[in-house]
C-alpha cells in the first residue's frame, strides 16, 4: 500500500472524528491487512505497540502527570503567585506579569501545558478579574503563558522527543531553559505595552498587593518556601545527577505529597484515591495514544516513508535556512492540528535524518519543534490550552484565540530566535 493512501487514511479518520490513538491503530494495521507479504502483520502492530511502551524514560510521563495533579490540588499554584505579586505587583503589569513568571515555575513542576492552564488560570483569572483587567485578555494571557509548561523543563514533550530520537533527556531539559525564560520574557513586554495602552485600576491592584505586604515579606516567603523549592530541587536531582529525569519524576511526587499533605495541609489521606483515579484517567488516553504513535512510527520506517521524504527535501532544498523556515512552517500547521505526543513520535524519524543531514545538532531541533507545537496549543482548531482556559471562564475559544493573537506573534519572534540562533538552545550544554 503506497504510503500516501496511509497518510491520507489517517487524516480521514481525524477529520470524521475518529480518536487519534484509534486512527493510528487503524493506519497502522492497515498496509499488512492489504498486503499480506508486508512485514508489520497485525502481531507485529501490537508487538511494537507494547513494546514501544516498555520504556524506562517514558515512566516520568505519568509521574510528572501525578505530580502537576497533587501539587494543583495542594494550591502550589497559588503560593507560587503570591510571592511573585509581592515583589511584582506594584509595578505596570505587575500582576500580569506575576501570572506570567508563576506560569514559567509552575511549567517547571507539572511538565504539561494544559495543567498549567488549568492550576495556574483557576487561581489567577479571578484575581486579575477582581483588580479590572479585562476578562479576556486574562484569559489569553493564561492560555499563552501555559505554553511554557513544555518549554521550561521538565517538560513531557521532551521526554517523547527524546525517546524518538535518542537523544539525552537532560540535555534537552537543560537546552528548554534559556528558550522558555525568553519567551516569558517577551510575554511579559506585551503585557506591559497593554496594560499601558489600555490602563490599570492602580486602586485595586494596589488594594491587593497591600494585602500581601500586610502578611511581611517573611510570611509570604514562609508560605511559599516549599512551593518555590520545587523546581529547585526536581531539577536540581537531574543536573547535579542524583537521578534520572524518571526518578526525579518519582521524587517529585513524593515531594508534592509530602508538602501539601504534611506542611500545607491543605489535602486530606482521603483525596489521595481522587487524586489517583484523575492521574490514571489523564495518563491512560496519552499511553493509548504513545503506543499507537510508535506501532505507526515503526510501520512508516519499513515502509521506507522517512528515507524518500529526506531525499525528496534534500533534493529540493539545498539552503539550510529555507530548508529550517519550510519546516517550521510544516510543524506550525500540524500543531495546529495534532496532539503534540502524537505529531512528536511520528514526525522525529522522519525529519530528524534530513536536519542532521545539513548540520543542525539534534538538540537544537527538538527545541525547536517544540516550541513549534507549544504555539500549536494556543492555536484553533485543536488549541488544546484555548479549550482548557474556554471551560474557565465560559469565554468562546475563538474570542480568546483572537485576543491571544499578538502574544502568540512574540511567540512567533522567540521561535525564529531559537530556530537561527543555535547557541540560545544550545549555550549551558
Amino acid at each position: 500500500m503506497p504510503a500516501v493512501v496511509v497518510f491520507l487514511i489517517f487524516v480521514i479518520c481525524l477529520i470524521i472524528a475518529i480518536p487519534v490513538s484509534i486512527s493510528l491503530g487503524i493506519a497502522s494495521v492497515l498496509p499488512g491487512a492489504v498486503d499480506p507479504s508486508f512485514t508489520a502483520s497485525g502481531t507485529y502492530v501490537i508487538r511494537s505497540m507494547l513494546g514501544g511502551i516498555d520504556s524506562f524514560p517514558l515512566l516520568a510521563v505519568p509521574m510528572f502527570v501525578l505530580s502537576g495533579i497533587i501539587m494543583a490540588r495542594g494550591g502550589i499554584s497559588r503560593k507560587l503567585f503570591d510571592v511573585f505579586a509581592y515583589f511584582m505587583g506594584k509595578r505596570t503589569a505587575g500582576m500580569p506579569c506575576a501570572v506570567v513568571v508563576t506560569c514559567l515555575f509552575y511549567g517547571a513542576i507539572s511538565g504539561s501545558a494544559p495543567a498549567t492552564v488549568a492550576a495556574v488560570g483557576s487561581m489567577t483569572i479571578p484575581i486579575l478579574m477582581e483588580m479590572g483587567y479585562d476578562k479576556k485578555f486574562s484569559t489569553a494571557l493564561v492560555a499563552v503563558a501555559g505554553g511554557l509548561g513544555v518549554i521550561i523543563p521538565p517538560s513531557i514533550p521532551f521526554i517523547m522527543y527524546g525517546t524518538a530520537s535518542g537523544a539525552s533527556v537532560s540535555d534537552l531539559f537543560i537546552a528548554g531553559i534559556i528558550p522558555g525564560v525568553m519567551i516569558g520574557g517577551l510575554l511579559m513586554v506585551y503585557a506591559i505595552y497593554y496594560c499601558k495602552k489600555h490602563g490599570e485600576d492602580q486602586e485595586k491592584k494596589l488594594a491587593m498587593v497591600g494585602k500581601l505586604h500586610d502578611k511581611g515579606l517573611l510570611r509570604v516567603l514562609k508560605d511559599s518556601a516549599f512551593a518555590l523549592l520545587s523546581p529547585v530541587i526536581i531539577l536540581g536531582c537531574i543536573y547535579t545527577g542524583v537521578a534520572s529525569p524518571t526518578e526525579a519524576a518519582v521524587i517529585s511526587v513524593f515531594y508534592a505529597l509530602i508538602i501539601s499533605l504534611f506542611v500545607y495541609k491543605s489535602i486530606k489521606i482521603r483525596d489521595i484515591w481522587t487524586i489517583m483515579v484523575e492521574a490514571i484517567r489523564t495518563y491512560a488516553p496519552i499511553l493509548f495514544i504513545l503506543a499507537a504513535s510508535i506501532a505507526f512510527s515503526r510501520v512508516l520506517t519499513l515502509m521506507q516513508v522517512p528515507q524518500e521524504i529526506s531525499a525528496w527535501i534534500l533534493a529540493h532544498f539545498t539552503n539550510k535556512i529555507v530548508l529550517l523556515l519550510v519546516l517550521n512552517v510544516f510543524l506550525l500547521i500540524v500543531g495546529m492540528v495534532m496532539d503534540t505526543t502524537p505529531a512528536i513520535l511520528i514526525l522525529t524519524p522522519i525529519l530528524l535524518p534530513i536536519v542532521e543531514a545539513v548540520g543542525i545538532h539534534p538538540i537544537h531541533f527538538g527545541i525547536v519543534m517544540v516550541v513549534n507545537l507549544a504555539i500549536g496549543f494556543v492555536t484553533p482548531p485543536i488549541g488544546v490550552n484555548l479549550f482548557v482556559a474556554s471551560s474557565l471562564t465560559d469565554v468562546p475559544v475563538m474570542e480568546i484565540a483572537k485576543k491571544a493573537m499578538p502574544m502568540i506573534l512574540y511567540f512567533f519572534a522567540a521561535l525564529l530566535i531559537v530556530t537561527f540562533v543555535p547557541a540560545v538552545s544550545l549555550a549551558l550544554l
